[in-house]
């Protein structure tokens, strides 16, 4: 595995592990998500692992509509409380009814054999 995978191998066993895990540089304590060597804009590689809050809000919506409404889904970015945004979904509302600001919180499910960090209403 290339260095460059390896952050991001690391997250997805700590969802495994049933962990939300995201990266905050030692020196600037800038929270970074997604998984990375060095922290953007600052280039500190001084990154470690700390348990995110799972806090957040919803940032911008859209609804992928399928033939069947029942199928609708939606696709959310997500503001963390720690400061970084990221891109989900809203499990247990309607599609329609996830509206921007609406705070949630982090909550990590399986599908098939993968876990999966999605969001619910707080």
């Amino acid at each position: 595995m290339t260095a460059m995978l390896q952050p991001e191998a690391e997250w997805r066993a700590h969802l495994a592990g049933g962990r939300f895990m995201i990266q905050r540089s030692r020196s600037t304590g800038g929270h970074v998500f997604y998984p990375r060597v060095a922290e953007p804009g600052t280039g500190a590689e001084d990154l470690e692992w700390v348990e995110a809050s799972g806090e957040g809000v919803v940032h911008a919506v859209t609804v992928v509509r399928k033939k069947d409404p029942a199928d609708n889904y939606n696709v959310v970015l997500v503001d963390l409380a720690e400061g970084p945004r990221l891109m989900s979904r809203v499990d247990g509302l309607p599609a329609d009814r996830v509206a921007i600001g609406l705070k949630v919180r982090a909550r990590i499910i399986e599908e098939g054999d993968t876990p999966l960090l999605v969001f619910v209403p707080a």
